[in-house]
């Protein structure tokens, strides 16, 4: 096969010292070191669609998402095979960074992956792909959480979680994130488990304008917790039992296959669980069959106008079981 005039053969030993060297310094934090030996790499090799993918793959790490789209568009031009090739994943990712929807849709069919017509909209953003649920990695460079969400499409996934303040990040908010997942986390439910990918947060795609408080409740009992739940969801936010459904994990469990505690799977003690039991907020972790306790940190996701008035109907229903205080905004 002949591209550019060249007979198709092995890199030669200058790139792949080049494209080493330039892993070497990625891994480093080092990107513009690595952007000079990677664009060296393929001007040595313009051929090869390893060199496009490199560099696609650079710019994704930068979140230069122009770049990344033209590198990947150079990358799947050389390829020779159809379909499934990681290079078109990343090409995915940076065309739905800039909301460049029909070279999205177009990645992810190239991919292998079906995608809805969408009607008279076909030409927009591809909706309705059944992608199932996953956790994302919020912050995975700094104060990393794990969060449940609903995945959009290949490279989007909506919080459905509260995040915790030192994230960043707020219930309903759309986060880009990465292809290749790092950890698993399982759920039983009716004696059969599922395996749900931990993706790693890129950036954030779309905010939320709705705020996250904290606030102490008594809840004399888990239905009385539950009602907040409810009460919540049916106004259309969300409330969170932060002293059971937070638990502190080393990184290496963390990017390992986990079971979580929703569902009715029994829950086991997890010798990499670092929380406190009985402390209230999120290092008082109390998983199931732990005793009750009825002093529990919750997270709000609420606009300002309604979260008092959400607390205050709550008491209202069961005064004698219920009450709060100490509500702040923290997101």
């Amino acid at each position: 096969m002949r591209i550019f005039g060249r007979v198709r053969q092995r890199p030669s030993s200058d790139w792949r010292l080049a494209t080493d060297r330039a892993f070497t310094l990625i891994d480093d934090g080092r990107y513009e070191d690595a952007g000079a030996l990677l664009t060296r790499a393929a001007d040595l090799e313009p051929w090869l669609s390893e060199s496009w993918f490199n560099l696609a793959l650079l710019y994704k790490f930068r979140h230069d998402w122009e770049q990344a789209r033209a590198a990947g568009l150079r990358a799947v031009a050389l390829l020779e095979k159809d379909a499934g090739a990681p290079d078109w994943w990343n090409v995915g990712i940076a065309a739905t960074a800039l909301q460049d929807w029909p070279l999205a849709r177009r990645a992810w069919q190239a991919y292998g992956l079906p995608v809805p017509d969408g009607g008279s909209a076909a030409g927009g953003e591809p909706l309705g792909m059944d992608l199932g649920g996953a956790a994302v990695r919020l912050s995975p460079e700094g104060e990393a959480e794990v969060v449940w969400g609903r995945r959009l499409d290949p490279a989007r996934i909506e919080v459905q979680n509260i995040p915790l303040p030192s994230s960043g990040r707020r219930w309903g908010e759309v986060v880009l994130h990465d292809g290749v997942p790092r950890g698993e986390r399982t759920m039983t439910a009716g004696g059969v488990t599922s395996v749900y990918p931990v993706f790693d947060e890129i950036e954030l795609w779309a905010p939320s304008a709705v705020p996250t408080w904290v606030v102490l409740i008594e809840a004399a009992t888990e239905a009385d917790r539950d009602a907040l739940e409810r009460l919540a969801a049916d106004a259309g936010y969300a409330a969170e039992d932060w002293s059971s459904s937070v638990r502190l994990l080393c990184r290496a469990c963390s990017e390992s296959r986990m079971p979580s505690e929703q569902g009715d799977g029994l829950a086991q003690h997890d010798p990499h669980d670092h929380s406190v039991p009985g402390r209230p907020g999120p290092l008082g972790h109390t998983g199931a069959g732990a005793l009750w306790s009825p002093e529990r940190e919750c997270g709000l996701a609420a606009p300002e106008q309604l979260v008092r008035g959400l607390l205050d109907g709550w008491v209202a229903d069961s005064e004698d079981t219920r009450d709060w205080r100490d509500l702040e905004e923290v997101c």
